[in-house]
């Protein structure tokens, strides 16, 4: 069975641009996964800790045959791929960090991964760059993507050419 999952992409050190663009063919590459649509870079502020460099944000849709955690599990080694080392440190600055958003209409609740993304409603330089694929998305337990955009600020981020 062939799955819409919505993936979003960040990451602040480095030339992270570069780096985005070279993750999601890396994705675009795998065997069971197909990106279907991709938003613009987005320039965001940092979250949590703020005394680091601004991130760039993305979102991609793909199509996938790979079950929920084969598909993080993909995610992870491409994380590591372009240099990401998970130190337990939470909204540190990063080479690249890749976050199933949402996998089709599953709501999944486990240890390793949790869909949709439980703080997407919350998060600008999430939903910005998802809203660009898929603003009729509903996410569900959430509402529809633009509605959640709708709700919050967005102050500081920006759109990148």
């Amino acid at each position: 069975m062939i799955v819409r999952a919505l993936i979003g992409l960040g990451g602040n050190l480095g030339e992270v641009r570069e780096r985005l663009d070279a993750a999601i063919a890396a994705l675009d590459a795998l065997p069971g996964v197909a990106v279907v649509a991709r938003s613009r870079f987005y320039r965001t502020p940092p979250w949590g800790h703020t005394d680091q460099p601004d991130f760039v944000n993305a979102a991609i849709a793909v199509e996938t045959g790979l079950t929920p955690m084969d598909l993080l599990d993909a995610l992870l080694a491409t994380e590591r791929a372009f240099g990401r080392v998970r130190d337990g440190e939470r909204w540190g600055p990063r080479t690249l960090d890749l976050d199933l958003l949402a996998y089709g209409d599953e709501v999944i609740d486990e240890d390793r991964l949790s869909v949709p993304h439980p703080r997407i409603a919350e998060r600008a330089f999430v939903l910005l760059p998802l809203a660009d694929i898929a603003a009729d998305t509903v996410l569900p337990g959430m509402g529809r993507v633009g509605d959640l955009l709708d709700a919050i600020p967005t102050h500081g981020c920006t759109p990148l050419s």
